[in-house]
């Protein structure tokens, strides 16, 4: 059974940082396979992308983050990261961790396979 856990979330001040962490398990590939990505949803509104991270490491990032924040992974951890800088009250949101063997389906939320979610929210 395949698992994306993330972790990490929580309240922070804007302009302040957040790390968060998705684990994966159980996947039938190694990992580094795997392209990863990062998604937010907002309240009454769509998950959209943030980042994302090819098995290869090119990194992409949506216009509103890009600057801010950092994606990375460590394949022997099976892990992937999202550094998050200068945080804005418009990052608040629910943060998703996507993992598919095909960039592309990552890149437009049609990945396999879903964490449940950790909560990010930005006080002003």
């Amino acid at each position: 059974q395949v698992q994306l856990v993330e972790s990490g979330g929580g309240l922070v001040q804007a302009g302040g940082s957040l790390g968060l962490s998705c684990a994966a398990s159980g996947l039938t590939f190694r990992f580094n396979n795997y392209a990863m990505g990062w998604f937010h949803q907002a309240p009454g509104k769509e998950r959209e992308f943030v980042a994302a991270i090819s098995s290869g490491e090119s990194t992409y990032y949506a216009d509103s983050v890009k600057g801010r924040f950092t994606i990375s992974r460590d394949n022997a951890k099976n892990t992937v990261y999202l550094q998050m800088n200068s945080l804005k009250p418009d990052d608040t949101a629910v943060y998703y961790c996507a993992a598919d063997l095909a960039l592309k389906n990552v890149a437009t939320a049609r990945a396999r396979y879903w964490g449940q979610g950790t909560q990010v929210t930005v006080s002003s």
